[in-house]
């Protein structure tokens, strides 16, 4: 089975920015939807952002959609995250569905990272 591997999280003040990697096992997910998610403290997981295998499509929480980025290429996946604020803070999970449909409930997901943590403050 292939894995997910995230790294680039760290503590950065309000406003900086953070690049995430999420690296996959060569050839695994090449073909499934993957997206990012993360989980604040004494909250339920949610959707970030998503990216079809082809990279033509993606989608965004609206809290993130004028500040994050997200791309992939074939053995990586990335999430520019730029003017952070305190609200990001989380730990950070990448994920790959068990096909190419594009989904944003975490049940969906087959294949999940470790996470990595993000801390943004004030």
């Amino acid at each position: 089975q292939g894995q997910l591997v995230e790294s680039g999280g760290g503590m950065v003040q309000a406003g900086g920015s953070l690049r995430l990697s999420c690296a996959a096992s060569e050839g695994s997910f090449t073909r499934n939807y993957m997206a990012w998610f993360r989980q604040a403290p004494g909250k339920e997981r949610e959707f970030v952002a998503g990216i079809t295998w082809s990279a033509s499509t993606t989608s965004f929480l609206d809290a993130v959609k004028d500040r994050f980025a997200i791309s992939r290429d074939e053995n990586t996946m990335y999430l520019q995250m730029n003017n952070l604020n305190p609200e990001d803070t989380g730990v950070y999970y990448c994920a790959a569905a068990s096909g190419k449909l594009p989904y944003s409930d975490p049940r969906f997901f087959v294949f999940w990272g470790q996470g990595t943590q993000v801390t943004v403050s004030s």
